[in-house]
């Protein structure tokens, strides 16, 4: 039986699961609640079915599945709502902006005993779970560690305009909304990281968001993960992570374009998807309801989206190395 669903935020993150959701025999996405009419009117675009909900509780109350897609600020509240009411969650990352806040929610979460798993869309994407196969086969040799190269002309790209609070320090920027993937990626890859050095660069105002962050962490042997991420200047978008071995590396472009080297050039792996997006939306969807049955599943735990929460507001606090 599909499983009745509560999307709460309906901004880009909501609409574009929405649309997944309705695509996928699993779920049925009746209940929807946004505090903005706009964003409301153009889900039901989407979804002429589905119900706009009084409230977030209301939401709540109706469905066996929550999907949070709200603003860090509000997420750990609805969550906890959720938990009290026994049902599922699928949050979008990242937990929250207060590490304190954000171990407390974990904690509280562990204890209610309910499904839960975090939006991080690579853990069940081909690129990890093909990366990762190759790793554990010795097709790489030894790991060397990561290099994430992130690079914009704009925060926030043209597609996030509509969510304006990307480009506060407060809640958004580039190190919480892409660069939290490719930490989560590289735990998957090397283990728990810690962070050694990290230099962010932020405008006059001090109410907007990082441009520039130079970041070193390490793994438990010593393999260094790098970070370069700057916004400015006439380029396209660039979102590279390079999992470097001593025998082959390999490269994740945009998230799921996936190459490797034995030393030349990189060379694409695989066929790509006809849509790429969908295909890794499908695969997180597919594993969320293993997780909903108890099953084995590749989502990305609590547990996990806090490490990489804390590695995240470090670099973002800077560290001298």
């Amino acid at each position: 039986m599909a499983v009745k669903t509560a999307i709460i935020g309906l901004g880009i993150m909501g609409r574009r699961m929405l649309e997944h959701m309705c695509l996928h025999d699993g779920y049925v996405p009746d209940y929807l609640w946004d505090p903005d009419a706009a964003s409301c009117d153009l889900a039901l675009e989407i979804a002429p079915g589905a119900k706009i909900m009084p409230s977030a509780e209301a939401a709540i109350a109706s469905a066996d599945l929550v999907y949070l897609a709200c603003p860090p600020g509000p997420r750990k509240a609805y969550a906890l709502a959720a938990a009290t009411a026994g049902k599922g969650i699928f949050l979008e990352k990242p937990l929250g902006v207060d590490i304190a806040e954000s171990i407390d929610l974990v904690d509280r979460l562990t204890a209610a005993d309910i499904p839960v798993a975090v939006n991080f869309t690579q853990a069940a994407g081909a690129a990890l779970t093909d990366v990762s196969a190759a790793a554990r086969a010795g097709e790489l040799g030894d790991l060397l560690g990561v290099d994430i190269i992130v690079t914009y002309a704009n925060w926030p790209r043209v597609w996030q305009k509509a969510a304006d609070w990307l480009r506060f320090r407060d809640e958004g920027g580039m190190t919480r909304e892409v660069i939290s993937h490719f930490l989560f990626f590289s735990e998957r890859m090397l283990g728990p990281l810690t962070l050694i050095w990290a230099r962010p660069n932020f405008p006059a105002d001090p109410s907007l968001c990082e441009t520039q962050v130079l970041a070193r962490l390490e793994d438990a042997q010593g393999h260094a993960v790098s970070v370069m991420a700057s916004v400015g200047g006439a380029q396209p978008d660039r979102q590279e992570l390079t999992v470097k071995g001593s025998k082959t590396s390999r490269r994740i472009s945009d998230f799921y374009r996936d190459a490797a080297s034995t030393g030349g050039d990189f060379i694409a792996v695989g066929v790509e998807p006809a849509d790429p997006r969908a295909a890794s939306l499908k695969g997180q969807l597919d594993d969320l309801l293993k997780l909903l049955k108890k099953q084995p599943n590749r989502l990305a735990t609590p547990a996990e989206a806090l490490r990489v929460q804390i590695l995240v507001e470090g670099i973002l606090g800077g560290k001298d190395g």
